[in-house]
């Protein structure tokens, strides 16, 4: 019985690798809310043959074991012919149905080594005969699915959530007062996906932890801006990317691409997996607090630490503490949702593009596409934001100019935007300036206002934007550019460079 088990389980195995390695098919049949029904089916068919195979398990060592080979079978059948129906559909995660396989093989072979010990009482689990993709035929067959497995998949990982503290409350952080953040980051991650994914899934790293990090860095907000100067969805700093091939392109900063911040993360995390020994809780830890710090500590601690080696932990600062096991929570739950009652919205991400019939700044677009095409509650500024990061979202950009847009809003600009009373409206708006001031009229401020007035200066540095010199300092980016000359989009900076810094709030 037991190697009659093990044999059936590798063979399904081997099919569905071969399955998953498959190139993807999309039907068009399957495409709208029919596909998203049809993959939701497919993956509680996989839920219910996973159980059925467990149970099966259960029985096999008893009197029933005839019967209990007979359901294994059947239950691994029907979950094979799920996995090959996944391949066809999209937005269908193959990956899913290959960790649950690998699962049901691990169960098999506990099964198996307990029942060969049942003579002199000894046993052993499912977690003791094995370690993440050992001796499995999904990881020998798929070694790039297979890695993706052993580094977030497989009994590493799901033994840091199942006991690991620090996790286990990113977990809760994620899922109480940070879900609208998860949430937000889900739905600004899945418009840029188109970008972002191809670059990590060329470079063989899982896309949960792509999200994972940029979750915890940004948040997907592609012009995001930390007080050290980290910028980007991914948050480089300048020498970093610089290291990794971001740099300052026609005045803008590379850092704030979504698709090359993608590319350079992917390739700095594979460079520290090396370094690293494939440690991934260590390569996040060195994302954060550096690369050199980390190898210093590991090598003092000796041997192969683990991160959660009290030496390593509590040597390293609060906020890599804080950050890894976020990381870590947010791609576990990219991954499992529906474990923790978490529902992520279901956006597609497919890019599209529209020309401006008239001249349009962000802003306007914004208004004049409201909440239509999907997005009913949030708007599509972030959204434009993010897939035009080289654009200034306050100027106008002329008749003619091609933007990126989520394909859903190339109907909705030609039927409300290209004319009428919507682009009328956030024209007139966007037009908006505040009454002139007229003779003998005091006008009060702020004290750091008047002494910012008065000429204040900032001296450039390497990795500034005016953007980010601007936001730090509460000045009107519009007052800046014009008190220093500077002409939008990209308003270039040289290192070394002396603004004077008017209109600021401090």
């Amino acid at each position: 019985m037991q190697h009659s088990l093990r044999f059936a389980v590798v063979t399904a195995l081997v099919s569905l690798a071969a399955c998953a390695g498959a190139p993807s098919q999309r039907s068009a049949g399957a495409r709208g809310q029919g596909g998203d029904a049809a993959v939701a089916a497919l993956y509680q068919r996989l839920d219910a043959d996973s159980l059925r195979y467990t149970a099966a398990l259960e029985r096999a060592p008893g009197a029933d074991a005839e019967a209990a080979r007979g359901e294994l079978k059947a239950a691994l059948d029907d979950l094979r012919t799920a996995a090959t129906q996944c391949t066809q559909l999209p937005g269908c995660d193959q990956a899913r149905f290959v960790a649950a396989f690998d699962g049901l093989l691990r169960r098999g072979i506990g099964v198996e080594e307990a029942a060969s010990n049942d003579d002199d009482g000894g046993g052993t689990t499912p977690e003791a005969t094995a370690e993440a993709g050992e001796s499995s035929p999904v990881v020998a067959s798929l070694p790039e699915l297979g890695r993706s497995i052993t580094l977030l998949k497989g009994r590493e990982l799901g033994d840091i959530i199942a006991l690991n503290g620090p996790v286990k409350a990113a977990l809760e952080t994620w899922l109480t007062q940070y879900r609208p953040n998860l949430i937000d980051a889900y739905e600004n991650y899945r418009y840029m996906r188109h970008l972002m994914w191809p670059e990590y899934e060329k470079a063989g790293l899982p896309e949960a932890l792509l999200f994972g990090m940029m979750a915890k860095e940004s948040g997907g907000k592609v012009h995001a801006v930390s007080r050290s100067g980290a910028s980007g969805p991914l948050q480089f700093m300048y020498a970093t990317g610089l290291r990794f091939g971001l740099s300052t392109a026609d005045g803008f900063d590379q850092r704030f691409d979504p698709q090359l911040s993608a590319r350079a993360n992917a390739a700095y995390v594979n460079e520290q997996l090396a370094i690293f020994n494939n440690n991934l809780e260590l390569v996040i830890g060195a994302y954060n607090g550096g690369e050199g710090a980390m190898r210093r500590r590991v090598a003092a601690v000796g041997g192969a630490p683990s991160f959660w080696d009290p030496k390593v932990y509590y040597d390293v600062s609060p906020e890599t503490r804080d950050y890894v096991p976020m990381v870590l929570a947010a791609a576990w739950l990219f991954m499992h949702p529906e474990r923790y009652n978490l529902q992520f919205p279901k956006i597609p991400d497919h890019a599209g593009s529209i020309t401006l019939k008239r001249p349009a700044s962000i802003a306007e677009l914004t208004i004049c596409l409201g909440q239509d095409g999907g997005n009913l509650y949030n708007g599509w500024f972030r959204t434009l934001r993010n897939l035009n990061p080289q654009l200034d979202p306050k100027q106008r950009e002329p008749a003619g100019a091609k933007l990126v847009v989520p394909r859903e809003l190339e109907a909705v600009y030609a039927r409300d935007c290209a004319d009428g009373k919507w682009p009328e409206l956030a024209a007139e708006l966007h037009a908006a300036i505040a009454p002139p001031v007229s003779a003998g009229v005091a006008v009060r401020t702020s004290t750091a206002a008047r002494t910012s007035a008065k000429g204040q200066t900032y001296l450039v540095r390497k990795g500034d934007s005016l953007f980010a010199i601007a936001r730090k300092n509460g000045c009107d980016l519009k007052e800046v550019a014009a008190a220093n000359g500077l002409r939008g989009p990209h308003y270039h900076l040289k290192p070394g460079q002396a603004l004077t810094l008017t209109g600021c709030a401090r």
